[in-house]
């Protein structure tokens, strides 16, 4: 519901920017109406509301905005988020280069606002109006453009620091294990016995359709649910397979079948085999396991853009042991900011530790030595699996969301 103070705004509030006029045209559906047009090119608070969308300007970044598993992340986009709740319209995201394309495309009327923590300068107080979330320390806020008072004034109003670190806990419990609901089984059925899982039929029918070892498969499972068919994440992925809604749309799986024991491997399968074909670049099968299992886990865009980045810097982008330590560097400023680099951020600790928790795994079902993590030396430390042990899960356990 929306606060009195805010209600009134919205009721008041004929522009938030000046320059408004009104006229009346004719909708595509035969009805006149009035169209409130902007001399400037910016809308007002009545436009947004009626347009049920707010369009917000920022770059990449951990904390400004990255996409996760078809999910849109960020300190600060799960912070902007609330306000178009509160407004009662979505949020939409246009990446830009640097602070000099977002200010200009916000002048020209194509955003409503910055959603970045631009540096409050004579040069941008002069063309910008500085409102809501920011940093006193560092100088920095949110802005909008020069003639939307109301806007400003509106996201003013709603805003409190509080928010920010509420915002911020939000977001550590969604990459927590909390964040998953799942019983955790054992991750051998039967050691001596060689039963893997009460899932090993579905992991050998389906796992030569990717031509896969059906342990690699069971071990990629394990990670992915702990066996668990009805495990869930926040983000929506379901099953043994962890299947995102968009991914099932995508192979065909109904979403009603997606804790279907059998209908997730079988489509984790045909998505494995699409992947692989994706990285059909990459001659040898072995080296082009890991980057599958990489794309699976943090996408195929992002692990291009690693790749990009090893060749730019000659190392070998057909090595994974080249690219992995680049999947890292994806979580810094002067490399998802690079220009070889399309996709920007990505939490590449957890898609390299993915990698390599399945390789462990997979020695130990095949009863083979560990070759190792895939960065060692200084790089390990960007994201701690070097020396990694397997973990313990000899007992069940519930998590809630």
């Amino acid at each position: 519901m929306l606060g009195a103070s805010l209600c009134y705004i919205l009721c008041v509030a004929a522009s938030s920017c000046t320059g408004k006029k009104s006229e009346r045209v004719v909708a595509p559906w035969g009805e006149v109406v009035a169209d409130t047009v902007t001399d400037d090119g910016l809308f007002s608070v009545d436009d947004i509301v009626s347009n049920g969308e707010m369009i917000v300007l920022t770059m990449s970044g951990p904390d400004t905005y990255f996409d996760y598993h078809g999910h849109g992340v960020g300190t600060q986009y799960l912070l902007c988020e609330k306000f178009a709740q509160k407004l009662g319209v979505s949020l939409r995201v246009e990446l830009c280069k640097d602070t000099a394309e977002m200010v200009d495309r916000l002048e020209k009327g194509e955003a409503d606002m910055i959603m970045y923590m631009l540096p409050k300068t004579k040069k941008f107080s002069s063309r910008l109006l500085f409102c809501g979330a920011g940093v006193d320390s560092q100088n920095t806020q949110w802005a909008v453009g020069k003639g939307c008072t109301e806007l400003a004034s509106l996201i003013d109003k709603w805003y409190s620091p509080s928010m920010m670190e509420q915002v911020k806990k939000e977001e550590r419990f969604l990459f927590s294990a909390r964040s998953v609901r799942r019983h955790v089984y054992a991750p051998f059925l039967d050691r001596k016995g060689g039963v893997i899982s009460r899932y090993d039929h579905l992991f050998r029918r389906y796992a030569p359709m990717a031509r896969w070892d059906w342990r690699l498969l069971a071990a990629q499972s394990y990670q992915e649910s702990c066996f668990d068919p009805n495990a869930r994440s926040w983000a929506g992925a379901c099953g043994l397979m962890q299947i995102m809604p968009s991914t099932a749309d995508h192979l065909g799986l109904p979403r009603s079948e997606m804790t279907n024991p059998e209908k997730s491997v079988e489509a984790a399968v045909r998505l494995l085999a699409e992947l692989s074909g994706h990285f059909r670049d990459i001659p040898s099968a072995e080296e082009r396991r890991c980057f599958v299992l990489a794309s699976y886990n943090g996408g195929a865009n992002h692990v291009r853009d690693a790749m990009a980045l090893t060749s730019k810097f000659g190392g070998n982008p057909r090595r994974w042991s080249h690219v992995a330590p680049y999947v890292l560097k994806l979580q810094q400023p002067q490399y998802y900011n690079d220009p070889v680099v399309r996709y920007g951020y990505m939490r590449g600790s957890e898609t390299v530790d993915y990698v390599d928790r399945i390789r462990q795994r997979y020695a130990q079902y095949r009863g083979t030595q560990y070759t190792g993590p895939s960065v060692t030396g200084d790089g390990a430390a960007d994201y701690g699996a070097g020396g990694m042990t397997p973990r313990r899960a000899t007992k069940k356990y519930k998590y809630h969301i």
